[in-house]
């Protein structure tokens, strides 16, 4: 599937931010599925930011500190409306048989 439509996932402005002197060290974060981040001195620290999700913040929803951030989301629509992201996921999806034809 081609999610960034041939656009590098290190292009892409998308991954957390954490302030330390926000951070409650709840861990909640540490429960990502990617594994984007790591404890180190008590304290969550964005280790693997490029594989982070693209458009997930479930981390910054959860985060008791709200010391998690991530980039504004226009600047994410722009690179989709840039690269003609949306089309093409869309196309391999009804290329797929996921989404109907027309749809």
């Amino acid at each position: 599937m081609p999610w960034f439509a041939g656009v590098a996932r290190s292009e892409i402005d998308w991954g957390p931010t954490v302030d330390p002197e926000k951070c409650v060290s709840c861990g909640i974060c540490l429960n990502c599925g990617k594994k984007v981040f790591e404890w180190v001195d008590g304290k969550s620290v964005v280790t693997r930011r490029d594989d982070c999700v693209v458009g997930c913040m479930t981390c910054s929803n959860l985060c008791q500190g709200r010391a998690i951030t991530f980039p504004p989301l226009e600047g994410l629509q722009k690179t989709y409306r840039d690269n003609h992201i949306w089309k093409h996921v869309k196309d391999a999806l009804i290329e797929s048989g996921e989404i109907p034809a027309g749809s």
